[in-house]
């Protein structure tokens, strides 16, 4: 424990002492053996003398004025009686204890000096002052909070992060020495609204924390962040330059035993949170969506994990020759074999995998590994295809081309027999865009199917835009089919389809009625659970085993 600690849990000692002590000494008269009443009329006022004091420790919290009265009260009583001739020796006892714990408190002092002068000791080295605004650097906050929090106390600490939204524009816009004088500015603005015993740090670039002790409840934390972004709001001179800037605040209240690197995480938590409703605000550290940022850390962190340690594998659907009812080749899908959750499907993990930059390299692994596989069933099944999905990232890879090119130069597959997927809505993003990656995948030779056609904001105009060769219905098109012969969307899409010569393949078949439906309206491939579930490659090799049949083209 260090010295300061140590301090503190003396004086919050003594305090205690002395005010147990004045309230026995107050309640005392009633106590004297010549009390009328008994032992118990003189037992009830000091049990009441002793749950009063109790009630005054709890309630006190910073309010030294109190305390003080408390005493003095005490004291002043113990004088008058000693004129009387009525305090007895016990009583003097307690007169002496109570002087003594007020001598001792003097002694010793209180904090907030003690803080004052902690700060003016830290400051006077440079090794602790940001050399731009003169305000305590990273090292001081850290060395001086960490020493805050760890001291006993009944009142509550909180930690404010400030960033300047705009600061990157004024740099940029201004110079960087007008951007040196707005951070200076701005610490002033910040050193003088806050109290005199808060701590004011400049952490890094445009961020700036305030340490606040001594709070009375966690509102008031709020309040000064409130208050610093509102004078940081107005226009500031700089360099002869009135320059405006918006200024966001994170607030977080140190818990009882906190550390200050897990304030601080919380602290940040909330500045992302007034980052995301636009800045120019100030947000408290919210428990719900802390939990959820953090449950997305370890996801994160984890899906990371995986992908280096190889749990991913690929799976394989079938899709089928409606006509003669064997499969003719398969859509690849990503799976993750986790250690400990199994088997995890794409939508679990996919967004996370594509937030995180991964897409691309994991798209491509799959990519490459069932490009190899296929090879060993074509062996034996010439002409069997592969459909492999593209992401957006994917897409937007500059280097996706050669990486393909290279592929299937290295597995051997013949580029015919590879079918690239992508949805609308990737493909609509950037259309322009979209049509010049798709035409040079194209000239490699493999083929493009525009995946869930129909779902999304496509038009016909946009099928004779993109070199497209395959459109896939989707599923909720198929599940919409009425049992009687009545016009669907499926059966549009399918008229849409042979107008532009395109190669249909209806997704999402359940069941045999579905299936015979299709057939009637002469839909030549399809997918779904009613002919296989994805399945390990090794499953697809018996599936073929067991059919034997040669595959039927396009």
């Amino acid at each position: 424990m260090g010295r300061n600690a140590l301090l503190d849990r003396v004086r919050i000692g003594v305090d205690d002492a002395a005010v147990l002590a004045s309230l026995v000494l107050l309640a005392w008269p009633v106590a004297d053996a010549a009390h009328p009443g008994g032992m118990f009329g003189r037992i009830v006022p000091l049990v009441a003398a002793i749950c009063l004091g109790l009630a005054v420790l709890l309630v006190d919290g910073s309010r030294p004025l109190l305390r003080h009265t408390v005493t003095a009260a005490a004291l002043i009583a113990a004088g008058i009686r000693h004129l009387n001739h009525e305090l007895s020796p016990t009583a003097t006892w307690l007169v002496m204890l109570v002087t003594a714990a007020v001598i001792v408190r003097q002694a010793i002092g209180d904090r907030p000096e003690v803080d004052l002068n902690r700060q003016q000791v830290l400051l006077a080295q440079q090794a602790f002052r940001d050399p731009l605004t003169g305000l305590g650097n990273r090292k001081m906050f850290v060395e001086y909070a960490e020493e805050v929090l760890a001291e006993p106390a009944r009142t509550h600490t909180a930690v404010i992060l400030v960033n300047l939204d705009g600061f990157k524009h004024v740099n940029d816009h201004f110079g960087h020495i007008v951007g040196d004088d707005l951070l200076r500015a701005a610490g002033e603005r910040l050193a003088v609204n806050v109290r005199a015993n808060d701590t004011v740090a400049r952490l890094d670039s445009d961020e700036f924390a305030v340490l606040l002790p001594g709070l009375e409840d966690e509102e008031a934390a709020l309040s000064v962040a409130e208050r610093v972004l509102t004078e940081l709001h107005r226009p500031l001179e700089v360099a002869g330059v009135a320059v405006t800037i918006r200024a966001r605040a994170g607030v977080a209240v140190a818990a009882s035993g906190d550390v200050l690197d897990h304030v601080l995480r919380r602290a940040d938590q909330a500045l992302l949170r007034a980052k995301v409703e636009g800045g120019g605000v100030a947000r408290r550290f919210d428990p719900a969506l802390f939990a959820a940022a953090e449950q997305r850390r370890l996801a994160e962190a984890d899906l990371l994990r995986g992908i280096e340690a190889g749990e991913f594998e690929v799976h394989y659907q079938p899709i089928v020759d409606l006509d003669g009812g064997h499969t003719v080749g398969v859509e690849a899908l990503v799976r993750w074999q986790h250690p400990e959750r199994g088997l995890v499907p794409p939508a679990v993990f996919l967004d996370l995998a594509e937030s995180l930059g991964m897409l691309p390299r994991l798209g491509g692994w799959v990519l490459e590994e069932a490009c190899r596989q296929a090879i060993d069933w074509q062996t034996r099944f010439p002409g069997f295809e592969l459909n492999v999905n593209l992401s957006a990232s994917q897409l937007g890879n500059p280097r996706l081309i050669d990486e393909v090119r290279t592929i299937l130069e290295t597995t051997g597959l013949p580029p015919q027999d590879l079918v690239l997927e992508l949805t609308e809505s990737v493909a609509l993003t950037d259309l322009v865009e979209s049509a010049r990656v798709l035409s040079a995948l194209k000239s490699l030779g493999v083929r493009i199917a525009l995946d869930d056609f129909g779902t999304g904001f496509s038009s016909l105009s946009h099928l004779s835009t993109l070199p497209v060769d395959v459109i896939k219905i989707d599923h909720s098109f198929v599940q919409a089919m009425p049992e009687s012969g009545d016009a669907s969307v499926a059966e549009a899409v399918l008229h849409i389809a042979r107008t532009f010569n395109l190669s249909p393949v209806a997704e999402g078949i359940e069941n045999a009625e579905q299936a015979s439906r299709l057939r009637e309206l002469a839909c030549g491939r399809a997918q779904g659970y009613h002919f296989a579930r994805p399945m390990p490659a090794g499953s697809v090799t018996e599936l073929l085993d067991k059919q034997g049949m040669p595959i039927k083209s396009l």
